[in-house]
């Protein structure tokens, strides 16, 4: 069936539609409550076949690349933005827009039906019937936190109060001491309600930063002071102040969008009980792209998750109105089982909010960009990349002989290392290209996870970009690489003997860039932390192993035989696992007869 005869039999049903060019790359995906009529207004049939001249630019580019149509029919409009939502993020279509938007922010909780109750750190719905929440936090909680808990008698640690015995805390007065008697449940509960006080109105705790850090100073303690000094500008980045009139109970989340000609902002501005409590924002590159109803869509879908804390009702004010409000708020209440309004108010005091959240999205576009930025921007212009690279994950792997192989992903978001994001993967493949190929293939696998990067930059040359290329393709996903290599010199690399790579592959062949070029000085900085990274993990990993053959061969299993189990199981762990049979059909009865027994601890 070609592509007209396609679009002229779509069910009119809700559902999502993906449009395809002639290598089968996706280029957008959308949402209807009716396929048949949403995807029929993009053409027009007389006196042929053609998009719409009313089309706009960007929309009448992407149509003249389609040649091809699929599409998945769902049972509602809300379901549909779901489900669109979710195949941006996994598979990047070309002409759709990409806002990362996928953080979940902490907010820090008390349970006051605890017996003497403790401020800790989430971000999900914790059990409990009188469980209070502040927040939500994008920066600033462990400094929140730390504060309270040094300048605050509360029980330190959730495991102190269960001791008979005053612990160091209480010694250093940090801790009341509850344990011992020495604090009453009521005298307790007062200094938690000062701290939730506190948590509102934090101007109470920066004063008592203040005081610290003066003192420190005065007696010549520069370092500490300069702690406390970092704890304060923390803090104080969680504040935008507004002399606005809310409602004394009032809890708002405003989202505003604004962009330019390079790139566009998304601030969030987070209202709880009548005060702004936080703010939050991205930056996105797609401007070309631009369409206020998709960004203000997959800003507000990707946002709201099932497990965050909310109160009975969410009530989200936009800078900008929106046709779909209806069913954008439809789609967030299924997914966290609340009710949710989204309105864009003309006058009153939400009105100014929202103009407030609107004039930060102004001055954020105003602002001189990062120098990081500025280098990832001059390498997607100079190797022609379909978007700015704000998260790239980076690829390496490691051995010894073939020994104790590994592999290693580190990531670069928005100018920082985000180290809870790295990697490490135990390999099974001998050679380097299905070393690779196993790793990425693995990635891939995580994608509905953990969605895809802006770009993957390989540690190789032009055969593993290539195989990093037909991998995505074949899980359809829209996504750019590159690859660096490092010039050999004679059987050694560059690197090796004190240089660095120099030479980086792309789709459309490779460059040879001079050393002091800030593109490919950023480049080798991501693909040296991903060699150091793997090269860590290779280091323990080859201890370990040796580890290991040390108290094998002790047990009377030589090389030969070791090799053996090592070929059929694949590695140390997966010979500890093995049950007798199988250990004894592949070494016999006396070698599965050593590897079983218990040794004098109990252990194999």
């Amino acid at each position: 069936m070609n592509l007209e005869e396609m679009v002229r039999t779509l069910p009119d049903e809700p559902g999502v539609y993906q449009y395809f060019d002639e290598n089968g790359r996706l280029l957008y995906v959308g949402k209807a409550s009716s396929l048949r009529k949403r995807v029929r207004s993009y053409w027009r049939f007389t006196p042929r076949f053609r998009p719409s001249p009313d089309s706009g630019v960007r929309i009448f580019r992407m149509l003249e690349e389609t040649k091809s149509l699929e599409y998945i029919v769902v049972g509602s409009e809300a379901d549909a933005l779901i489900l669109e939502n979710s195949l941006i993020k996994q598979l990047h279509p070309k002409y759709n827009i990409l806002l990362r938007d996928d953080k979940t922010y902490p907010y820090i909780y008390v349970d006051e039906g605890a017996e003497y109750p403790r401020f800790e750190l989430t971000r999900k719905v914790v059990g409990g019937k009188k469980i209070s929440y502040y927040g939500p936090f994008p920066s600033g909680a462990r400094a929140l936190l730390d504060t309270i808990y040094e300048n605050y008698p509360l029980v330190q640690k959730r495991g102190s109060v269960s001791g008979k015995r005053a612990c160091l805390f209480h010694q250093i007065g940090r801790c009341p001491a509850p344990c011992e008697g020495k604090m009453e449940r009521d005298e307790y509960m007062r200094v938690v309600e000062e701290v939730k006080r506190a948590l509102v109105d934090r101007r109470l705790l920066i004063e008592k930063l203040s005081c610290r850090m003066e003192e420190l100073a005065v007696s010549m303690r520069y370092e500490e002071a300069a702690v406390i000094r970092d704890r304060i500008k923390s803090i104080e980045s969680l504040e935008i102040h507004s002399d606005i009139d809310l409602a004394r109970e009032a809890d708002y989340d405003i989202f505003a969008i604004s962009h330019g000609l390079e790139r566009g902002a998304l601030f969030r501005l987070f209202v709880r009980s009548g005060r702004v409590v936080s703010s939050s924002y991205d930056f996105f590159s797609d401007v070309e792209n631009y369409d206020p109803r998709e960004a203000y869509r997959q800003a507000l879908v990707s946002h709201y998750k099932a497990e965050m804390p909310y109160r009975s009702k969410i009530e989200i004010i936009t800078a900008h109105p929106l046709e779909e409000a209806d069913s954008i708020a439809e789609a967030i209440s299924l997914r966290v089982g609340k009710r949710v309004t989204i309105s864009s108010p003309v006058r009153g005091a939400k009105a100014r909010l929202k103009e407030l959240a609107l004039k930060n999205a102004g001055e954020l576009l105003g602002r001189e960009e990062a120098p990081w930025s500025r280098r990832a921007r001059a390498i997607a212009e100079l190797f022609g990349l379909s978007r700015f690279p704000v998260r790239i994950e980076i690829f390496d792997n490691s051995h010894m002989m073939g020994e104790a192989v590994v592999g290693a992903m580190v990531v670069y978001d928005n100018g920082e290392w985000k180290r809870e994001a790295y990697r490490h993967y135990n390999l099974h493949a001998r050679d380097e290209y299905s070393q690779m190929r196993e790793m990425l293939e693995r990635r891939i696998v995580d994608f509905s996870k953990e969605p895809p990067p802006d770009l993957w930059l390989i540690d190789g040359g032009d055969t593993l970009l290539k195989l990093a290329d037909r991998l995505l393709h074949e899980a359809g996903v829209n996504m750019d690489t590159l690859a660096i290599s490092k010039e050999k010199m004679g059987k050694k690399s560059r690197r090796a003997k004190g240089g660095a790579g120099d030479t980086v592959y792309f789709s459309d062949g490779r460059l040879r860039l001079p050393t002091h070029d800030e593109r490919l000085q950023m480049l080798q900085m991501l693909r040296d932390e991903a060699h150091r990274f793997a090269i860590s993990f290779h280091r323990k990993k080859k201890r370990r192993e040796d580890i290991e053959v040390s108290l094998l061969r002790k047990r009377g299993i030589g090389p030969a035989t070791l090799k053996r189990l090592l070929d059929y199981f694949g590695s140390f762990e997966a010979i500890e696992r093995a049950g007798y049979e199988e250990l004894k059909g592949v070494v016999g009865v006396k070698i599965a007869d050593i590897l079983t027994q218990e040794t004098e601890n109990g252990e194999r």
